[in-house]
């Protein structure tokens, strides 16, 4: 099993050996492959956004309030309990919403928008249809819905957008390509009344969920053939107030909050009031406000998931639509592929090439996740403050994939170079021989321990064979400050090999040739004096009392260039520890000793 492990340990060392740090480029080359076939076909990080704006949008501190101005008449259950006595359950005679509109009319309000869809004639009260016809035509300002239905039912429809009074081409300055070609036919109910499709004032009332069945945006307009059909809000946008410019299809709702959020008053209330001799109302309860009359009686299932509660009423998601057109101040979204990509792209790249030029990774770390967490309160900040939503959630989320693989390789390689290391020793049965090659670093300034950590990277990369590099830093006093900036780079290998031996001598030499090279690659100045030792001892796993066979092979100062040999042999204990112990004092001594 021993052996077994050796081999794993072995061939991921030469692994990760082989590689080296250029696995940081091939991974950043594999996401920037995956990043770039997500946003042209998988689409699953563009969708990403989701679950953060939920929670950010939800969570807000500064939420703009709801427009008084707009006010909702609720069919809520109350009304329809109360009307039921006089006018049945619903739906009830259109002479009821005749009387309403009427009424209200003589307070002027700005606008009246029907958040209902008047599809069929009342058979039973034809009479009552005739009345309410009559009224719509006599009114400047009511506001009445159409349904899309799904274009899969086009064949079966006679309608043509040119057929809809108010329907328009689609602009010229638009980025929507226009191709010369006859109406074609869409599925599309419209008002029963004539007063109301004669009236131009008609949009679109369709509330479409995201994938996940939340509803996040409205859609503001739909393009059919060459011509455009409003949407309900922009519909009323446009009459009480020219609508903003640049306005997206498909708007990102900035809500008021959850839902109730708005001013909303009982139909029945209102309506009784109105029949009243003796009004309790203020006379001018809806002068020059936008009245949306809809339901949110749950019998009349006009509720829908949204990002900020599970069951919102859809009069209130009309309202919020109308109110984002009205001021201006609909989510700005910054996403779509071109920034996707480059945000995606930007984070992997940034921290592949801190992690190839061996950025100290406490530094990285902490950059990295300092980032990430900026980049996430920029994008809460800018929807609180400035009602632009940064999409960023895929990217930091591609860049996130990288950093724990990248931070999952580096300590997976320093893992199976320390469990090699001790393998070695566990198979050498007669002793395993190990060549200890303490670096003492000397310099004007003190070297921190981030530039330690990168001499340290910069040697390992040196090193062809497993070794394992470790570094002592901390200003001491006494005998400690012997442990002062040193890197200790140490080989284990079977001594009785003379292939083993010339291949580890052979790799320490050119460590040792390398050191000046490398200390200029890590920034030190000119004046850097670098001190080694190569020191050569056995480590014996019997119990008893163990030779150390150490041969000091040389002591280097590359800044004067002068050499020094000899030899040496030293006692060790009873348990390897002891040894190791041994070794590395006589290594350090040597070090130290003059020549």
């Amino acid at each position: 099993m021993i052996k077994f492990r050796l081999l794993i340990n072995q061939w991921l060392a030469f692994f990760t050996r082989k590689l080296r740090n250029n696995f940081y480029l091939y991974l950043s080359a594999l996401l920037t492959v995956l990043v770039l076939l997500d946003a042209s076909v998988f689409g699953i990080g563009m969708n990403m956004r989701d679950r953060a704006f939920d929670f950010m949008v939800k969570n807000r501190i500064v939420v703009t309030k709801a427009d008084p101005d707009i006010v909702i008449v609720d069919i809520d259950e109350a009304s329809l309990n109360a009307m039921a006595k006089e006018y049945g359950r619903w739906p009830w005679p259109r002479q009821v919403f005749g009387e309403f509109v009427e009424n209200i009319e003589v307070q002027q309000p700005k606008a009246i928008v029907f958040d209902i869809l008047f599809s069929d004639a009342d058979v039973y009260n034809p009479d009552s249809d005739t009345y309410f016809n009559d009224v719509i035509a006599s009114t400047d300002n009511t506001f009445f819905p159409m349904l899309r239905l799904s274009p899969e039912s086009d064949h079966l429809s006679k309608i043509t957008p040119n057929m809809i009074p108010g329907v328009g081409r689609i602009p010229e300055n638009t980025n929507t390509p226009i191709t010369p070609m006859a109406a074609k036919p869409i599925a599309i109910v419209l008002p029963h009344f004539e007063a109301a499709v004669n009236s131009k004032r008609l949009g679109t009332h369709n509330i479409y969920q995201d994938i996940d069945g939340i509803v996040r945006e409205y859609r503001l307009w739909h393009d059919e053939s060459g011509w455009r059909l409003p949407s309900l809000p922009l519909a009323a946008s446009n009459y009480t107030g020219p609508a903003p410019a640049n306005l997206p299809q498909n708007m990102l709702l900035n809500w008021r909050g959850k839902p109730f959020s708005y001013q909303y008053v009982s139909f029945s209330d209102v309506f009784t009031d109105m029949a009243s001799k003796v009004k309790k109302r203020a006379p001018n309860e809806f002068a020059n406000k936008t009245v949306i009359i809809g339901s949110t009686a749950p019998s009349l299932f006009d509720v829908k998931a949204t990002a900020m509660a599970k069951a919102h009423p859809g009069v209130e998601i009309l309202a919020t639509a109308i109110d984002n057109l009205k001021h201006d101040d609909y989510l700005k979204v910054w996403r779509g592929k071109t920034s996707y990509i480059f945000m995606s792209l930007l984070l992997i790249w940034l921290t592949a090439i801190a992690m190839f030029r061996n950025v100290d990774r406490d530094r990285v770390t902490t950059v990295f996740s300092s980032s990430q967490v900026g980049l996430l309160v920029l994008s809460y900040l800018g929807m609180n403050f400035t009602h632009v939503y940064l999409d960023i959630t895929a990217p930091i989320t591609w860049a996130v994939i990288y950093f724990s693989v990248a931070k999952i390789y580096a300590l997976a390689n320093d893992k199976v170079l320390q469990r090699l290391f001790a393998n070695d020793i566990e198979l050498g049965k007669k002793g395993t021989t190990v060549l200890l090659m303490p670096i003492a670093i000397e310099n004007q300034d003190l070297l921190s321990e981030g530039k330690l950590k990168k001499i340290q990277r910069l040697i390992e990369q040196r090193c062809h064979l497993p070794a394992a590099v470790q570094n002592l830093k901390g200003p001491q006093s006494g005998i400690w400050s012997l442990f002062s900036d040193i890197i200790i780079v140490s080989w284990s290998y079977h001594g009785e090999s003379e292939i083993e031996v010339a291949r580890v001598k052979e790799d320490s030499d050119r460590l040792a040739d390398a050191l000046k090279t490398l200390l200029r690659e890590a920034g030190l100045s000119s004046n850097t004096h670098i001190r080694y030792v190569q020191h050569i001892g056995s480590l014996m796993l019997s119990p008893g009392i163990s030779d150390l066979a150490i041969t000091d092979l040389a002591i280097t100062d590359l800044a004067i260039t002068d050499h020094a040999h000899g030899t040496s042999t030293a006692t060790g204990s009873y348990d390897l520890a002891s040894q190791w112990r041994g070794l590395f004092a006589q290594a350090i001594i040597k070090l130290d000793t003059p020549s």
